[in-house]
């Protein structure tokens, strides 16, 4: 079964028992504090809240642990933890504030594992380059390795109340593989939940010469032609697959709206969020066999 017939024919129910933000104190992880409250509140769910102690680079490993008394880093890590849980105000919610020392992903995949967690929320900086889609070394180690659905909170996003956060306009951006086919449950139930208008993309390569055959090489006007006729029926054929998707049994408050656009995944992709003032974009993160390298590769630099 094809990963398109496997999601219109599974309609999954989704839900977030427990939730987990990641934070390093930074503003970034405020933002992200405050979206992972909201859906922890709406959805009556457990909040741990967790912060990786890095080694120091050129730090020896001690035989044995510090005295706590003197870990100067275990301590202000903790005094900012306390600060955050008073300031957070979430005792009306189970919560749990945790500390640990070790390099971040390690810390984090040990509590997504023993804790069950069914949604990590992570503030990212937006560093420049592809309209500030790159998400930093760590955010995209996350992405690449973690076994649950990760909400990345950018720069950019409007502020949430921790009490509320409202998803009114909701984009499924999809390359019809398997790892879309695992996200689009996410996408949909949260579209119903929110009552959102959801907006489902494809992203049509920019050229596909290789699949022109001879009419790549021939002169200029049939490889236009052989070129146009390509994108229509590409866009096409993309248009009746976006529709597929939808179940029958769906309960979406606003008509769903199908996009196949031809540009760049990234600029494609915020693009389209642009125009159609987009709340949240959920897709499917493709695995690499080596993610923590990938994670790390700078590709270049941009204004």
């Amino acid at each position: 079964m094809s990963a398109v017939a496997q999601v219109r024919d599974e309609k999954q129910s989704v839900g977030f028992k427990q939730v987990l933000i990641a934070t390093d104190f930074s503003p970034a992880s405020e933002r992200a504090l405050a979206y992972g409250l909201a859906i922890a509140r709406r959805y009556g769910s457990a909040l741990s809240v967790v912060h990786a102690i890095p080694p120091e680079q050129g730090e020896p490993i001690p035989l044995d642990p510090l005295p706590r008394e003197l870990d100067r880093r275990q301590l202000e890590a903790e005094e900012q933890m306390k600060h955050l849980g008073q300031k957070a105000q979430i005792n009306d919610i189970e919560n749990h504030l945790l500390l640990d020392q070790g390099p971040v992903w390690d810390v984090l995949s040990s509590v997504i594992e023993h804790q069950h967690i069914d949604l990590l929320v992570v503030g990212t900086r937006g560093r420049g380059g592809l309209k500030k889609m790159a998400l930093g070394s760590v955010a995209e180690e996350v992405v690449r390795l973690a076994t649950c659905p990760v909400l990345t909170v950018g720069p950019n996003v409007f502020p949430a109340e921790s009490r509320r956060a409202e998803f009114r306009q909701i984009l499924f951006a999809t390359d019809f593989g398997p790892a879309s086919a695992k996200a689009f449950p996410y996408a949909l139930s949260l579209a119903e939940d929110y009552r959102a208008k959801l907006v489902l993309l494809h992203m049509m390569p920019l050229m596909p010469f290789p699949d022109l055959g001879p009419a790549a090489y021939g002169p200029a006007v049939y490889g236009a032609e052989s070129l146009t006729k390509w994108q229509w029926t590409m866009r096409d054929g993309s248009a009746r697959t976006l529709r597929k998707l939808i179940p029958p049994n769906t309960k979406l408050a606003a008509e769903p709206e199908c996009v196949v656009g031809m540009d760049f995944l990234p600029e494609g992709i915020l693009d389209t969020a642009t125009a159609h003032r987009i709340d949240l974009i959920v897709m499917g993160a493709n695995r690499t066999a080596y993610p923590r390298v990938a994670a790390h590769i700078n590709l270049g630099s941009y204004p």
